[in-house]
């Protein structure tokens, strides 16, 4: 009996010390880093971070392109040539076409490789002569209508060189032959904003420090760098890096944004994005909005106010951690009832604050990030400037002067009446 509890003794001993033993073979981790690092695809991250990757996979972020081929519900709507041909006559017919409609390329939906976006609009890519360019069809969600996009020079703009790096992950470019420029994955994926993962990936869970030190996570990223990979895209400018490149190439997240990109300005003469007091006109320009608004002085990022993934479903259509105006209301508590906002005591912040200046399909139909409100005195100062009164449909239509007035009546403080009195000294 006392064999038997020794040889048992053993056996146990040896289960539990062989329990924590590992069968992965050495990992020479000097080896892995001194390769240049490669990216792999987030279908490779989702294998230990599933959770993450079915998060982002419900946000647009995983749409900005989708394979046509291998996906057929990339398409929003049906490629229908005599409905497409019709909406860009009318086009024709409004004076706003650069080109004849018998003259314009309309793809078929066997030419369509993949989709771009879903939200606001869809765009198409096709490939000519080997190389992938954006065709000149946009369908506009909101409305059903089909819009033409470069109609008369589509074929003259490369889409891997003019906005492909922003739109697929692991974009490389080559200047010199644009049919050899590659991508390791459609939409803006995993690595877009955690830099290439081929050393994160070959590295065992048992190096756990190595292993934290080859992907980059933005959470633990200093706010003025952090912010710049959302920068990298939510941005409109061109490439200090590659001529005629729309988008910043060679930039890896963590890095110093202007290093590798410009962004564009009234100033410098962009009058069909910009206004005349620099506040942004054209789409993907949050970032340059947020550069010049309090938000950005007061350390207030993206983040604040968005998450990129986050577990289950999103709440908002703008992955917002709260609804409309409530996500304003989390910082600004004390926000007053009286004056300005007396009249807007339904806590309508974003109306006022966020006016929808800016086109990403249709006109006006995305906000403006710069947080401040605009005047009717300023577009009383130059009409090209619009104002925050005028967007809201009750006002779209009234006299500027009068809008101005009113504003100013109810925002000013009024004087006091009467005669000052002296207080009491109870102790004459």
């Amino acid at each position: 009996m006392k064999r038997l509890y020794k040889l048992l003794i053993v056996v146990v001993t040896l289960m539990t010390f062989g329990g924590c033993t590992t069968n992965e073979p050495v990992v020479d981790v000097a080896k892995i880093t001194s390769e240049p690092k490669t990216f792999v695809g987030s279908e490779t991250c989702k294998t230990c971070h599933l959770e993450h990757y079915d998060s982002w996979k419900a946000t647009n972020h995983s749409r900005m392109a989708q394979n046509a081929k291998s996906n057929v519900d990339a398409f929003i709507v049906d490629i229908n040539d005599k409905v497409i041909k019709a909406d860009f006559q009318k086009l024709a017919d409004a004076g706003k076409l650069k080109a004849p409609v018998d003259q314009i390329y309309f793809p078929t939906k066997n030419d369509i490789l993949y989709t771009l976006g879903n939200e606001w609009k869809q765009r198409y890519i096709v490939k000519k002569d080997g190389i992938l360019y954006i065709s000149p069809i946009q369908f506009n969600t909101e409305t059903g209508r089909w819009v033409n996009y470069h109609e008369a020079d589509w074929d003259k703009r490369p889409w891997l060189l003019k906005c492909g790096g922003c739109h697929t992950t692991g974009t490389k470019l080559d200047m010199d032959d644009m049919s050899k420029s590659t991508f390791t994955e459609p939409g803006v994926g995993c690595e877009s904003c955690h830099g290439a993962g081929s050393w994160h990936v070959a590295l065992p869970k048992t190096a756990v420090f190595e292993k934290r030190d080859t992907i980059v996570n933005p959470a633990k990223l200093p706010r003025g760098v952090a912010v710049q990979i959302c920068g990298s895209c939510h941005n409109r400018g061109s490439s200090t890096m590659a001529k005629g490149a729309g988008w910043p190439v060679g930039y890896t997240p963590g890095k110093a944004l202007e290093t590798y990109y410009t962004s564009t300005s009234f100033a410098a003469g962009d009058k069909k994005h910009m206004y005349p007091n620099e506040f942004s006109k054209g789409h993907h320009q949050q970032y340059i909005d947020w550069l010049k608004s309090e938000h950005r002085r007061e350390g207030v990022t993206c983040t604040s106010c968005h998450f990129v993934h986050q577990l289950g479903m999103p709440s908002t259509r703008f992955q917002t951690k709260g609804q409309g105006s409530s996500s304003c209301l989390t910082c600004h508590k004390p926000a007053n009832q009286n004056m300005a906002h007396s009249i807007h005591s339904f806590a309508n912040c974003i109306g006022c604050h966020m006016p929808r200046i800016a086109k990403s399909a249709e006109s006006r139909d995305i906000h403006s990030h710069v947080f401040k409100t605009l005047l009717p005195s300023g577009t009383l100062e130059n009409p090209a400037i619009p104002n925050s009164c005028q967007n809201c449909h009750r006002h779209k239509d009234e006299n500027l002067a009068e809008l101005q007035k009113r504003f100013k009546i109810l925002s000013s403080v009024p004087k006091p009446q009467g005669k000052v009195v002296e207080p009491m000294n109870a102790y004459k």
